[in-house]
């Protein structure tokens, strides 16, 4: 499985990081109180930077199937089947063993929630709402290297 895909892969994972990585910063920083354009500015800032870096988590999933010849899934639900699909070992004729460690899925799951609320949320966000996304973001900074890892030990 020696594959020019896995930059492509790994670049998606590097963006995601950048964005995960900024997002806790951002919540850190805070600024979040207000109606005017300080708290604005944090709020959306913040909530952009988690969704970025899921849907770079997406992208760079969606490859992974690829290069490990799945179908990516369909359907209204796909993004939570995503993570679902590539925590499981698979014993057919695609036998694999998970790609996402139990605590990857659990954060990206937590980051894909965070994201599904955010793109709904048109007035009163509340950041202090955010804080388990952005501990999954945390975690996610250091964590999601293990995906490329994982799929270039299955070539040997």
């Amino acid at each position: 499985m020696s594959d020019a895909r896995f930059i492509d892969v790994e670049d998606d994972l590097a963006v995601a990081i950048r964005h995960f990585r900024m997002a806790v910063l951002l919540f850190e920083e805070g600024g979040f109180e207000g109606n005017d354009i300080v708290g604005y500015r944090a709020s959306m800032a913040l909530m952009h930077a988690l969704q970025s870096g899921h849907t770079s988590v997406e992208a760079a999933l969606v490859k992974a199937l690829d290069i490990l010849g799945e179908d990516p899934p369909h359907g209204g639900d796909w993004h939570a089947t995503i993570i679902r699909r590539l925590s499981r070992e698979r014993r057919d004729e695609f036998a694999r063993p998970a790609i996402l460690t139990p605590k990857l899925a659990r954060d990206l799951d937590e980051t894909r929630r965070f994201r599904h609320r955010a793109m709904h949320v048109y007035e009163g966000f509340d950041a202090r709402l955010a804080a388990p996304a952005v501990e999954a973001a945390e975690r996610l900074v250091t964590g999601l290297g293990a995906i490329v890892e994982r799929l270039k030990s299955l070539d040997g």
